[in-house]
């Protein structure tokens, strides 16, 4: 399958603004690390999952690879392009092939425009075709995300629909441009458990239908494994594991995974269930923990090297990668603790 977005050492930091008191004092500048080196690639027609707690830098990493927010480092490939590389106006062509999904159906969309008008305000901003035009591709687009017939949606305004309908506008917009990548970030998480199914159901649709790629970030495990082609569980700013959705849900690596997973609720109480409990808050991303990040919050540290040695994403079989020092190999990490 041929690659349609990849990403290389990705890095995102912010600067923390102090006070003229802390300025005075301290002279180092200090940066919340929210993506701290982040490599993946994405494919045509693949849902691509994201996932991990909140703060692990899934959404910063989302609005990196659509280049919203420009990256601290690192390279993003789009179609084959260098988005790092390109000035504003050189990007313009190319954000009719990337869209975004927001999270919030009831923030995304303008209180004060029509649906007609949310729909048909990216054609406009890109020149895509006169007003007959954008009306019938306005009108294509509330088909394909389920919302017929057409006309009883075009003159409504956002408040007069329910959260599945304005989610389904928030999708419907972003395909209107017919794009070929989708960044759809947490798109279901405020909405009910019978509208999920049915606005995911669209998505998987959406993929066999157009031929579309999307990038899911989601913090639910048991949505991605029924969704996603392949997943990445990232914590604190980098990549844990990731592989096929099979690998990643079914034969978890790292205790990171591992401890999600167990989180997830089972609806059979007799169900053996085995206890994996993440101890403490994750740490702040403007001093994360030397060596491996998730070390203060594992179970399984066997020795110094887990917090003096950063692990690296080793492929333990079958393209499943995972970064762990003990992970695949047991002395791997007795050599090193040596």
């Amino acid at each position: 399958m041929d690659e349609i977005v990849k990403v290389e050492n990705l890095k995102k930091w912010f600067p923390v603004r102090m006070g003229f008191w802390e300025t005075l004092v301290s002279r180092r500048q200090l940066f919340v690390r929210a993506v701290d080196g982040v490599s993946f690639e994405l494919r045509k027609a693949e849902i691509f999952g994201l996932a991990g707690e909140s703060g692990s830098g899934k959404t910063t990493t989302g609005r990196l690879v659509l280049r919203l927010i420009e990256p601290t480092s690192g390279r993003i490939f789009f179609e084959g392009k260098d988005l790092a590389t390109l000035s504003e106006k050189e990007m313009k062509p190319l954000r009719r092939r990337m869209q975004i999904v927001f999270q919030d159906p009831y923030e995304s969309l303008n209180p004060r425009m029509t649906i007609a008008d949310i729909m048909a305000e990216p054609l406009r901003i890109q020149h895509a075709g006169n007003e007959g035009e954008i009306e019938k591709r306005v009108h294509d687009a509330l088909e394909n995300v389920q919302l017929v017939p057409p006309e009883e949606f075009l003159f409504r305004f956002p408040h007069e629909l329910s959260g599945g309908q304005r989610q389904r506008v928030a999708t419907g917009r972003a395909l209107v441009l017919q794009p070929s990548f989708i960044v759809a970030d947490e798109p279901v998480s405020m909405l009910d458990v019978s509208i999920r199914a049915e606005v995911l159901n669209l998505m998987v649709e959406l993929v066999k239908k157009f031929g579309v790629s999307f990038l899911y970030i989601t913090h639910d495990l048991a949505l991605a494994r029924h969704i996603c082609d392949r997943i990445a569980v990232m914590y604190l700013g980098k990549i844990m594991e990731m592989g096929t959705a099979e690998q990643v849900i079914l034969e978890p690596s790292h205790p990171y995974t591992k401890a999600l997973i167990a989180a997830v609720p089972v609806p059979d109480p007799e169900s053996a269930r085995a206890e994996v409990v993440i101890k403490g808050e994750i740490p702040s991303p403007i001093n994360p923990p030397s060596g491996c990040r998730f070390h203060t919050r594992c179970q399984n540290v066997k020795g110094e090297i887990c917090r003096t040695a950063e692990p690296a994403l080793v492929d333990i079989g079958n393209g499943h990668l995972v970064a762990c020092h003990w992970i695949g190999s047991e002395r791997v990490g007795d050599e090193k603790a040596k």
